[in-house]
């Protein structure tokens, strides 16, 4: 399971080969930490995501198999003074998106998401492989 990377720039440019990558997902402040953890029967897809609910984000599989993780948060903070005047309002909104490419050996009915002590976590299960057979000999005649 990889995240997916989609470039702004169709062409990178030369001085790009040389100081920079890319290809490769540079650092965001702004976004939250994600972990991906595989063991022998699922994945699991962690974001940090301290003091925001489950009606925060949104998890979805698009048509290309891809993961969709969206993470919004609005907020409106007013302190008014006794006459009804404005003191000080605040606006506040910020929004992530993480785009997974899923592997082929998934359940995708299997996908859960929850959150819980400022992490959503997605567990998704691996379909279970099937037995190897052993390799037949055939005899030549």
């Amino acid at each position: 399971m990889t995240p997916a990377k989609h470039s702004q720039n169709w062409l990178p440019g030369i001085f790009n080969d040389f100081f920079g990558n890319e290809w490769i997902a540079k650092s965001n402040s702004s976004a939250p930490a994600v972990n991906i953890i595989e063991n022998d029967k699922e994945y699991e897809v962690e974001i940090a995501a301290p003091g925001l609910t489950k009606d925060d984000f949104s998890v979805r599989i698009d048509d290309n198999d891809h993961l969709i993780i969206t993470v919004e948060n609005k907020k409106e903070n007013e302190e008014k003074d006794k006459k009804g005047k404005f003191l000080r309002r605040e606006f506040s909104y910020s929004q992530f998106r993480q785009t997974l490419v899923l592997p082929e050996n998934i359940n995708k009915d299997g996908i859960e998401a929850k959150q819980e002590n400022g992490i959503l976590s997605v567990t998704i299960p691996k379909k279970a492989l099937p037995e190897s057979k052993e390799p037949k000999q055939i005899p030549v005649k």
